[in-house]
C-alpha cells in the first residue's frame, strides 16, 4: 500500500480522498493556491503545499506538480475530478517519474477522452450510439450537410473534456453556425482542443450513468445506476440513485453493456458509462468518464462501498474483493448540489463572505464540503460548496428526508440552490417521479421564492447557540 499520497485537487474532493486515506492510514499532501491558504482542506491533510501561479495555473502544471511529488516523498498522486484528472499526458509524467497516477493507464484515457474514439469502440461492440458524425467536423458547411440529412435538432460537443463545456443544441441553420464558432472557442479554452463533433439530439431522455470498478487482473464490476436528468445547462443539479425508471432486466442489459465498454478499452480504476434512455425505453452510449464523478456519493449510500478507496486498493494492485452478484442496491439516495449560484439570475455565480452557516443532520444524511461560517468563496472556481447526500428505505422517504435537510441548511452570505432544490422537493412532478433532462425548462414555477423569508434574525439565533453549545 502507498505510504503519502498527493491529492492534485482542491475542495471537497480533496477532502473526500483525505477521509478515505486515514481510514487506510496513508499519508497525504494537499496542493493548494495562495487565495486559499487557510481553507479546511489544506489544514486537513498532513501536509500542504504553495503551487502557482496564480489561483488555476499551479493546479494545471502537470511537471510542478510530479516534480512536488517526488521532492516529498508521495508514491502515487490522485487528481479528483476536474483539473487534471482526464489528462493524459499528466499520467504519463506520472508513469515515467514511477509515480502512481490513482487512475486509469495514460492510453485509456486517451480513447476514452476522446468521445468520437469512444463512440467508434462502442459501436464495435455493439453498443447503441445516437447518431453522429464519424470523425470530427471540420467546416461549419460538413456541419450543415450532416444536420440537414439527418434532421434538425443536433447537438454540438466538444471532442474533448465534459461538463457541458462546448455543448450546444441547435435547431436550424443559422443556430448551427454560430453553435460550432462559440463551442470551438469554448472547447479550446476548457480542454486545448477545438475539435467537434455532431449528434441527433434525444427529445426529453433520462441521463442515466453506471458506475464501474475494474482492477487490474481483468475484474471489472457495476455498483448500478445513477439518474442525473436533472440539470441546468447540461450540468448536473440533482443526482438519483437508483432510477426510478429501469425495470430490472434493462439494469441488467445497461450495466453488462458499461462492463463490455470498459473491457474493450482496457480500462482500470473508477469509471462511469454514460447513457441517455429514451422515452420507448432505448437506450444510448454517451461517453465514459474514466475518473470519480461529483456523484459517486450515492452510490456509495445505496452500495456501502468506498469508491475512492476502491481507487486506491486497485491502483495499488490489489484485486477488487467481491463479485457482481454481492453488489446489493439498499433504499434509494439523492446528491443535491449546494452551489453559489443564484437560480433566479441565470445561475449567475456568487462569491463572498459566509456570515452564517449550519449543516443538517440526522440518519441518513451525508454532507461533503469545506465551507464553514467565514470563509470567503473565491470566484476562480466552480461554485459547488458542498453535496448534501441523502438516503431512505424508499423514495418517499428519501424526498421528505431531502426536503427536510434542506429547510434545515442554513447558509448565508451568498446567494445558494438551496430554496430551489428545496422547491423541486416540493413538486408533484418530482415526487411521482415524472422527470426528464427538460424538467427544469418545463417547470418555471420552481424559481418562484423569496430569499427575504428567511428571517436574520433566525440566523443570529442559530448561530449564537452554535456558539454556545461549542463553548460548553
Amino acid at each position: 500500500m502507498f505510504k503519502k499520497i498527493l491529492v492534485a485537487n482542491r475542495g471537497e474532493i480533496a477532502m473526500r480522498v483525505f477521509r478515505a486515506c486515514r481510514e487506510l492510514n496513508i499519508a497525504t499532501a494537499a496542493i493548494y493556491a495562495e487565495c486559499e491558504a487557510t481553507a479546511i482542506y489544506v489544514k486537513k491533510a498532513n501536509e500542504a503545499y504553495l503551487v502557482g501561479p496564480g489561483p488555476v495555473q499551479g493546479f494545471l502544471d502537470t511537471r510542478q506538480i510530479v516534480n512536488l511529488a517526488k521532492r516529498i516523498g508521495a508514491d502515487a498522486i490522485h487528481p479528483g475530478y476536474g483539473f487534471l484528472a482526464e489528462n493524459a499526458q499528466f499520467a504519463h509524467l506520472c508513469r515515467e517519474a514511477d509515480i502512481t497516477f490513482i487512475g486509469p493507464a495514460p492510453e485509456a484515457l486517451e480513447l476514452l477522452g476522446n468521445k468520437v474514439q469512444a463512440r467508434e469502440l462502442a459501436k464495435q461492440i455493439g453498443i447503441p450510439v445516437v447518431p453522429g458524425t464519424e470523425d470530427r467536423v471540420q467546416s461549419v458547411e460538413e456541419g450543415l450537410n450532416f444536420a440537414r440529412s439527418i434532421g434538425y435538432p443536433v447537438m454540438v460537443k466538444a471532442s474533448a473534456g465534459g461538463g457541458g463545456r462546448g455543448l450546444r443544441v441547435v435547431r436550424s441553420d443559422e443556430e448551427l453556425k454560430e453553435a460550432m464558432e462559440s463551442g470551438a472557442r469554448e472547447a479550446l479554452a476548457a480542454f486545448g482542443n477545438a475539435d467537434l463533433f455532431l449528434e441527433k439530439y434525444i427529445e426529453r431522455p433520462h441521463h442515466i450513468e453506471f458506475q464501474l470498478l475494474a482492477d487490474k487482473e481483468g475484474h471489472v464490476v457495476h455498483l448500478g445506476e445513477r439518474d442525473c436528468s436533472i440539470q441546468r445547462r447540461h450540468q448536473k443539479m440533482i443526482e438519483i440513485a437508483p432510477s426510478l425508471i429501469l425495470t430490472p432486466q434493462l439494469r441488467v442489459q445497461m450495466g453488462e453493456a458499461a462492463i463490455d465498454l470498459a473491457r474493450a478499452a482496457k480500462f482500470q480504476n473508477a469509471g462511469t458509462v454514460e447513457f441517455l434512455l429514451d422515452q420507448d425505453g432505448h437506450y444510448y452510449f454517451m461517453e465514459m468518464n474514466p475518473r470519480i464523478q461529483v456523484e459517486h456519493t450515492v452510490t456509495e449510500q445505496i452500495t456501502t462501498i468506498d469508491i475512492v478507496q476502491a481507487q486506491i486498493w486497485i491502483a495499488a494492485g490489489r484485486p477488487l474483493v467481491f463479485g457482481q452478484h454481492e453488489v446489493n442496491l439498499q433504499g434509494y439516495a439523492i446528491q443535491c448540489r449546494i452551489n453559489a449560484e443564484d437560480p433566479q439570475n441565470g445561475f449567475r455565480p456568487s462569491s463572498g463572505k459566509i456570515t452564517a452557516y449550519l449543516s443538517p443532520g440526522g440518519i441518513g444524511v451525508r454532507i461533503d464540503g469545506v465551507v464553514y461560517k467565514d470563509y470567503t468563496v473565491p470566484p476562480y472556481y466552480d461554485a459547488l460548496l458542498a453535496k448534501m447526500t441523502v438516503q431512505g428505505r424508499t423514495w418517499d422517504e428519501t424526498v421528505r428526508r431531502t426536503h427536510r435537510s434542506l429547510e434545515e441548511f442554513v447558509l448565508r452570505g451568498v446567494k445558494t440552490t438551496i430554496p430551489f432544490l428545496k422547491n423541486i422537493m416540493e413538486d408533484p412532478d418530482f415526487l411521482s417521479g415524472k422527470f426528464d433532462t427538460s424538467y427544469l425548462d418545463s417547470h418555471p414555477d420552481l424559481y418562484e421564492y423569496d430569499y427575504a423569508l428567511v428571517s436574520e434574525d433566525l440566523v443570529v439565533a442559530l448561530s449564537a447557540a452554535i456558539a454556545a453549545y461549542e463553548g460548553l
